[in-house]
C-alpha cells in the first residue's frame, strides 16, 4: 500500500491549512480516509498508484506542501485512522516527507520503499517541475481539456473566447500532453514499488 504523509510549508509563519488540504484531496480514494496527522500534517493511505499520482499533483499544483510517499505493508486489521497505523509503509513516508524538505529547486516530494522507489520518485519529480511552471492562465486552459477527446481544443477555445491556437501554443507550453502520456508512466512505477513491496 501507499501511505502520503503531506506536511504544510512554512506553518509558523501562515495560517493552517490542513482543512484546505482535506477538502483539495477528498475526491481521492482512500484506504484509510485523509485526515489531520499531527499539527500541521495530513495523512492518507490509498491502494492504487493512480490515485497517489494525483494526490501529488494536487498537492503540487496548490503548492505550499511537503509531499511524502511510502511504499510497504500497512499491518492488518486495518485501524479505522491512519494515525493509528503500523507498518513499513508509515516508517518509509515519514522518511519521505522528512526527505522532502531538503529537495531545494526541486518538487517538494519524495517516495521511499523498496527498490525502484527512487525511479518513481524521479519521473513524479520532472511531472512536478511542469506543474509548478503553470500560470493561472494556461490552468484555465489545462482545466478544460479532456485527454484523448478530438476536438477538445477547438471547444475549449469556444468557451474562453480565444483561438485554437492559443489553447494548442498554451498546452505544449505547459507540457500538457506530456503530462497525460506520463501520468501512467508514474503509477506504474510506483506499482512495481508496491508489488516488490510484498515480495518476501
Amino acid at each position: 500500500m501507499f501511505v502520503l504523509t503531506i506536511d504544510q510549508i512554512g506553518s509558523r509563519s501562515s495560517t493552517d491549512r490542513i482543512p484546505e488540504l482535506l477538502t483539495l484531496l477528498r475526491p481521492v480514494p482512500t484506504v484509510l480516509p485523509w485526515e489531520r496527522s499531527v499539527g500541521d500534517e495530513a495523512q492518507g493511505v490509498l491502494a492504487g498508484a493512480p490515485d497517489v499520482v494525483q494526490a501529488v499533483l494536487l498537492c503540487l499544483r496548490a503548492g505550499g506542501w511537503y509531499v511524502g510517499i511510502g511504499v510497504g505493508e500497512v499491518d492488518t486489521p486495518l485501524p479505522a485512522s491512519p494515525r493509528e497505523g503500523r507498518g513499513s509503509a508509515f516508517v518509509h513516508a515519514r522518511t519521505a516527507v522528512d526527505r522532502a524538505k531538503k529537495t531545494g529547486e526541486r518538487a517538494p516530494l519524495a517516495v521511499e520503499g523498496p527498490d525502484g522507489a527512487a525511479e518513481a520518485e524521479g519521473v513524479l519529480a520532472l511531472l512536478g517541475r511542469h506543474v509548478l511552471a503553470r500560470s493561472e492562465a494556461e490552468w484555465r486552459i489545462l482545466d478544460l481539456l479532456e485527454p484523448g477527446v478530438r476536438g477538445t481544443q477547438t471547444a475549449v477555445a469556444r468557451t474562453l473566447g480565444i483561438t485554437p491556437q492559443a489553447v494548442s501554443k498554451a498546452a505544449a507550453r505547459a507540457a500538457w500532453h506530456e503530462e497525460q502520456a506520463v501520468r501512467p508512466a508514474a503509477a506504474r512505477l510506483l506499482a512495481w514499488v508496491d508489488r516488490d513491496a510484498g515480495t518476501p
